[in-house]
C-alpha cells in the first residue's frame, strides 16, 4: 500500500482537530514498517517521546506536536520514494531542543486589592510577562509582573492609614516567579510514574522574589510536582513542596523606628523566617463539552497554601503567623482569537475575567495582627474579581 506525503499530511490534519492526530500519527508510522524501511521504528519511537512529554500541557501544543508529526511521517514517506538509496545513508532528524517556547504579555486592572498595614481597598494596574518552555526533560516558567497602586496604597514615605495621601503617588511593585520542573519518566525513559489519570511525577525548584516600598521579600522552593490529566485535554499539577522566605524591612530597622537592638528592632532590618511546607495546585481545561459554535471558552486556576513560618518579625517576638491562601480558584477566558481568526490563532488573544481570593496575606493573621487590625482592618485580605487580556506573541 503506497503512502504519498500528502495523505500523509492531510492525515494528520484531519485529526488534529479532532484532538486524535497522535493516535492516527503512530498508527501510519507503525503501518509503514511492512515496507522494511529501517528507520521507522526510529521515527516512531522519536515521535512516541515527544508526544509523552508534550501530552500534560494539553491543547496549546498542538501545533507543536502537529508540526513535529508531519515532520517525521514526511521521512518515512520519502524513505519509500527513494528505496534504491540506503537507508543509512539518511541521518536521523534531530528533536528540537525546546518543543515549545510561548511567550505573553498580560495587562489587567484590579479595583478592590489590599496591602497589609496600609489599606483595605485600592486598585491595581498589572503589567505581566510570561515565558513558558517545553524541552527534552521537563520545564521552566518565568513570570514577571509591575503592579502599580493608587494613592490609597501610597508610596513612601506615605505608608500608614493615617498618614495625608494629597501630592502622593501610588506605590510600584515588582514581583518574580520562578519554577523548573525535571520530569521522571523523561529523565529514566519510563513509563513508571503514569499511572491512570496521573501522567507524570516531576522534581521542582523555584523561588518568587517581590519588592516594594522598602519591603522586599525572597521565597524559595523545592519538592514535587504530580500532573495529572482532565477531561478535553486538561491538566491538574498538584505540588508538595518545603518553602524558606527570608525578608528585608527598612521600618525593622533600629536606625529608622528606634528601639532595642534584637528586642524591638532589627540593626540591619533582616526578617528570617522558619522552613515550612507548602502546597501549589494549578489546572487548565477547554470547555469543549459547549456546543461546537461555543468552543471558545476554557477555564484556568490556582490555589496555593504555605503554612506558618514563625513570628511576623522573625526573628523578634511578634505575633505568630498563620496558613497562607493564596488562590484565583478560577479565571474564565475568551479564546477571541480562535473566535475571530480560527483555529490556528488559538490564545493569540485571550480576554479574561477572574476572581482572587488571598487569606492572611504574607502569613499575616488577620484575626491577631497589629498589622491586620485597628486602622488596618480589612487590609490583610483580598476577594475581588478583576479582568484582563493576553497577548500571546
Amino acid at each position: 500500500m503506497a503512502t504519498s506525503k500528502q495523505n500523509i499530511l492531510l492525515s494528520a490534519l484531519l485529526w488534529r482537530s479532532s484532538g486524535l492526530f497522535l493516535i492516527q500519527a503512530g498508527i501510519t508510522i507503525a503501518s509503514l514498517t511492512s515496507r522494511g524501511a529501517n528507520c521507522t521504528p526510529r521515527r516512531a519511537l522519536d515521535l512516541a517521546a515527544v508526544a509523552v512529554r508534550v501530552k500534560s500541557v494539553g491543547r496549546q501544543l498542538a501545533a507543536s506536536i502537529l508540526f513535529l508529526a508531519m515532520m517525521a511521517l514526511a521521512d518515512v514517506a520519502g524513505a519509500q520514494d527513494t528505496r534504491n538509496m540506503p537507508d543509512e545513508a539518511k541521518p536521523p532528524q534531530a528533536v528540537p531542543f525546546f518543543l515549545l517556547v510561548d511567550n505573553r504579555g498580560t495587562f489587567a486592572y484590579q479595583s478592590t486589592a489590599t496591602q497589609p498595614g496600609v489599606t483595605s481597598k485600592t486598585a491595581k494596574q498589572i503589567f505581566e510577562f510570561s515565558h513558558l518552555d517545553i524541552w527534552r526533560y521537563g520545564t521552566n516558567l518565568v513570570i514577571v509582573d509591575l503592579l502599580k497602586s493608587d494613592q490609597a496604597d501610597a508610596a513612601a514615605p506615605y505608608l500608614s492609614p493615617s498618614a495625608p495621601t494629597t501630592g502622593s503617588a501610588g506605590t510600584t511593585e515588582i514581583y518574580g516567579f520562578f519554577r523548573s520542573t525535571l520530569g521522571f519518566n523523561e529523565i529514566l525513559g519510563t513509563t513508571t510514574f503514569s499511572k491512570g489519570p496521573l501522567h507524570d511525577v516531576s522534581l521542582l525548584i523555584g523561588g518568587d522574589a517581590d519588592k516594594e516600598n522598602g519591603f522586599s521579600r525572597l521565597d524559595v522552593v523545592a519538592g514535587f510536582q504530580l500532573s495529572f490529566d482532565l477531561p478535553y485535554k486538561g491538566l491538574l499539577n498538584v505540588s508538595p513542596l518545603y518553602s524558606n522566605e527570608a525578608d528585608h524591612s527598612v521600618y525593622a530597622r533600629c536606625d529608622v523606628v528606634g528601639g532595642i537592638p534584637g528586642v524591638s528592632c532589627l540593626t540591619d532590618g533582616k526578617l528570617a523566617y522558619k522552613g515550612t511546607w507548602a502546597i501549589e495546585t494549578s489546572y487548565f481545561m477547554d470547555l469543549n463539552f459547549l456546543p461546537a459554535k461555543m468552543q471558545y471558552f476554557s477555564v484556568l486556576g490556582r490555589a496555593n497554601f504555605y503554612g506558618p513560618k514563625g513570628g511576623e518579625n522573625s526573628p523578634l517576638p511578634s505575633t505568630p503567623t498563620k496558613t497562607e491562601i493564596d488562590s484565583e480558584p478560577v479565571r474564565l477566558i475568551f479564546e477571541s482569537g480562535k473566535a475571530f481568526w480560527g483555529s490556528m490563532h488559538t490564545h493569540r488573544l485571550d480576554v479574561w475575567v477572574a476572581y482572587r481570593y488571598w487569606e492572611d496575606k504574607y502569613g499575616f493573621d488577620h484575626n491577631a495582627s497589629s498589622v491586620c487590625t485597628g486602622l488596618g482592618a480589612g487590609s490583610c485580605e483580598e476577594k475581588s474579581f478583576y479582568s484582563g487580556i493576553t497577548v500571546k506573541f
